[in-house]
């Protein structure tokens, strides 16, 4: 059965939605296209490149996958993804100067991910150099990382009591971060002035 877990990557400042599916990461066309045209007309450039791929015999149906990742509004979406290979046939087409340093470094995220699908320790290992490398903490930085286990031992939980839809999981967020900080999540973002920022990355003792 397939199984998929979410990821977000960074290209010089440009975030890049990914999700694991098959032991194998899946990148977001239209992220990878923002990244290397910084057009904010992706979506259009992308459904554009589609006839020009199937042109030339690229078989987009087959080669891109739709798979839920989060979007804007903080909720799952279908969004069309290509895996490491079809990115690199992908890339060949659009002329952009990001082009070359933008492929190695998809080569060496696309490994990374392989390993840490197989290894869940290295995934920890890189998520503290992340944020390690943005400045916070060795205090933070393991506090998050343990609040991220008890985050996914939480999950766990509710999904052996039957939980499944990604809605309940946000309701039940919700209701425990009211009871906690009298605020929900959307609330506290909207609070603390965030737009896609994740929400746990900008919380500490004081305001928890």
């Amino acid at each position: 059965m397939a199984e998929e877990s979410q990821g977000l990557i960074v290209f010089q400042g440009t975030k890049i939605r990914r999700t694991s599916f098959n032991d194998e990461w899946w990148f977001s066309v239209i992220d990878i296209i923002g990244a290397l045209t910084q057009t904010d007309r992706a979506r259009k450039y992308w459904s554009d490149l589609k006839t020009k791929l199937q042109d030339e015999e690229f078989e987009v149906s087959e080669k891109i996958r739709q798979l839920k990742l989060l979007a804007d509004d903080g909720k799952l979406s279908f969004t069309d993804c290509a895996n490491t290979k079809n990115m690199f046939r992908i890339i060949r087409s659009i002329p952009s100067p990001k082009a070359e340093p933008f492929k190695q470094w998809l080569a060496q995220v696309g490994y990374d991910g392989v390993e840490e699908i197989q290894n869940p320790e290295l995934a920890q290992k890189r998520t503290k150099e992340l944020y390690k490398a943005k400045g916070y903490s060795d205090d933070w930085i393991e506090k998050r990382v343990r609040d991220i286990a008890i985050r996914d031992e939480l999950t766990d939980e509710w999904k052996k009591r039957g939980i499944s839809k990604e809605n309940d999981f946000a309701i039940l967020t919700a209701e425990i971060s009211k009871a906690t900080f009298g605020l929900t999540p959307s609330e506290y973002k909207k609070f603390k002035g965030l737009k896609k920022e994740n929400l746990r990355d900008h919380m500490n003792d004081q305001n928890k």
